[in-house]
Protein backbone atom coordinates (compact mmCIF):
# COMPACT_ATOMS: atom_id res chain seq x y z
CA UNK A 1 0.00 0.00 0.00
CA UNK A 2 2.89 2.51 0.28
CA UNK A 3 3.34 2.20 -3.39
CA UNK A 4 0.02 3.32 -3.33
CA UNK A 5 0.24 6.23 -0.77
CA UNK A 6 3.44 7.55 -2.93
CA UNK A 7 1.64 7.74 -6.02
CA UNK A 8 -0.96 9.86 -4.29
CA UNK A 9 0.85 11.82 -2.71
CA UNK A 10 2.76 12.57 -5.25
CA UNK A 11 -0.46 13.01 -7.61
CA UNK A 12 -1.86 15.79 -5.33
CA UNK A 13 0.96 17.72 -4.47
CA UNK A 14 2.18 17.67 -8.18
CA UNK A 15 -1.35 18.88 -9.56
CA UNK A 16 -2.91 22.48 -7.66
CA UNK A 17 -6.51 20.71 -8.00
CA UNK A 18 -7.28 17.09 -8.10
CA UNK A 19 -10.59 15.27 -8.15
CA UNK A 20 -10.29 11.51 -7.48
CA UNK A 21 -13.56 10.68 -8.73
CA UNK A 22 -15.59 7.87 -10.77
CA UNK A 23 -15.48 8.15 -13.94
CA UNK A 24 -13.43 11.30 -15.79
CA UNK A 25 -14.19 14.82 -15.74
CA UNK A 26 -15.35 14.34 -19.49
CA UNK A 27 -17.27 11.19 -18.57
CA UNK A 28 -18.37 10.88 -14.73
CA UNK A 29 -19.58 7.14 -13.61
CA UNK A 30 -21.31 8.07 -11.00
CA UNK A 31 -23.69 10.98 -9.93
CA UNK A 32 -21.38 12.00 -6.59
CA UNK A 33 -18.87 12.52 -8.79
CA UNK A 34 -20.78 14.20 -11.79
CA UNK A 35 -22.06 16.92 -9.56
CA UNK A 36 -18.56 18.03 -8.55
CA UNK A 37 -16.59 17.71 -11.66
CA UNK A 38 -19.53 19.42 -12.96
CA UNK A 39 -19.15 22.60 -10.83
CA UNK A 40 -15.33 22.32 -11.40
CA UNK A 41 -16.11 22.25 -15.46
CA UNK A 42 -18.64 25.05 -14.85
CA UNK A 43 -16.20 26.88 -13.05
CA UNK A 44 -13.67 27.05 -15.28
CA UNK A 45 -11.16 25.54 -12.71
CA UNK A 46 -8.57 23.14 -14.27
CA UNK A 47 -7.55 20.09 -12.24
CA UNK A 48 -6.58 16.62 -12.95
CA UNK A 49 -8.79 13.68 -12.91
CA UNK A 50 -8.35 9.71 -11.40
CA UNK A 51 -10.29 7.95 -12.30
CA UNK A 52 -10.74 5.70 -9.00
CA UNK A 53 -12.64 2.98 -11.25
CA UNK A 54 -9.62 2.08 -13.14
CA UNK A 55 -7.07 1.16 -10.04
CA UNK A 56 -8.70 -0.88 -7.51
CA UNK A 57 -5.63 0.14 -5.17
CA UNK A 58 -6.01 3.78 -5.62
CA UNK A 59 -9.69 3.49 -5.12
CA UNK A 60 -9.23 2.18 -1.69
CA UNK A 61 -5.80 3.75 -1.30
CA UNK A 62 -7.46 7.23 -1.26
CA UNK A 63 -10.05 6.29 1.28
CA UNK A 64 -7.38 5.51 3.52
CA UNK A 65 -4.99 8.72 2.18
CA UNK A 66 -7.84 11.40 3.10
CA UNK A 67 -9.19 8.88 5.95
CA UNK A 68 -12.24 9.68 4.14
CA UNK A 69 -14.83 6.95 3.28
CA UNK A 70 -16.61 8.36 0.03
CA UNK A 71 -15.89 9.29 -3.35
CA UNK A 72 -15.36 11.68 -4.99
CA UNK A 73 -12.58 13.47 -3.52
CA UNK A 74 -11.43 17.36 -3.91
CA UNK A 75 -7.76 18.10 -3.20
CA UNK A 76 -6.89 21.92 -3.82
CA UNK A 77 -3.13 23.08 -3.22
CA UNK A 78 -2.53 19.59 -1.04
CA UNK A 79 -5.03 19.72 1.05
CA UNK A 80 -8.06 17.82 1.42
CA UNK A 81 -11.17 19.41 0.35
CA UNK A 82 -14.01 17.28 1.37
CA UNK A 83 -16.79 14.81 -0.81
CA UNK A 84 -19.54 16.05 -3.01
CA UNK A 85 -21.79 17.20 0.08
CA UNK A 86 -19.06 19.74 1.36
CA UNK A 87 -18.02 20.56 -2.30
CA UNK A 88 -22.02 21.39 -2.81
CA UNK A 89 -22.33 23.42 0.70
CA UNK A 90 -19.22 25.26 -0.25
CA UNK A 91 -19.71 25.98 -3.88
CA UNK A 92 -23.31 27.65 -2.75
CA UNK A 93 -21.64 29.35 0.21
CA UNK A 94 -19.01 31.12 -1.63
CA UNK A 95 -16.88 28.88 0.63
CA UNK A 96 -15.17 27.34 -2.83
CA UNK A 97 -14.85 30.61 -4.09
CA UNK A 98 -12.90 31.82 -0.92
CA UNK A 99 -10.62 28.86 -1.13
CA UNK A 100 -9.78 29.34 -4.80
CA UNK A 101 -8.85 33.19 -3.93
CA UNK A 102 -6.76 32.03 -1.40
CA UNK A 103 -5.35 29.28 -2.79
CA UNK A 104 -4.16 31.38 -6.46
CA UNK A 105 -6.46 28.80 -8.01
CA UNK A 106 -8.15 30.54 -11.56
CA UNK A 107 -11.95 29.85 -11.71
CA UNK A 108 -14.91 31.95 -13.19
CA UNK A 109 -16.43 33.97 -10.81
CA UNK A 110 -19.36 35.02 -12.58
CA UNK A 111 -20.18 31.07 -13.32
CA UNK A 112 -20.03 30.56 -9.42
CA UNK A 113 -22.41 33.06 -8.40
CA UNK A 114 -24.44 32.05 -11.51
CA UNK A 115 -24.70 28.58 -9.66
CA UNK A 116 -25.50 30.09 -6.38
CA UNK A 117 -28.88 31.92 -8.53
CA UNK A 118 -29.88 28.82 -10.44
CA UNK A 119 -29.89 27.33 -6.46
CA UNK A 120 -31.53 30.19 -3.97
Amino acid sequence: MSDVKTSIEDTVKANDVVLYMKGTKEMPQCGFSSRVAGVLNYMGVQYADVNVLADEEIRQGIKEYSDWPTIPQLYVKGEFVGGCDIITEMTLSGELDQLFEDKGIAYDKDAAEKIRAANA
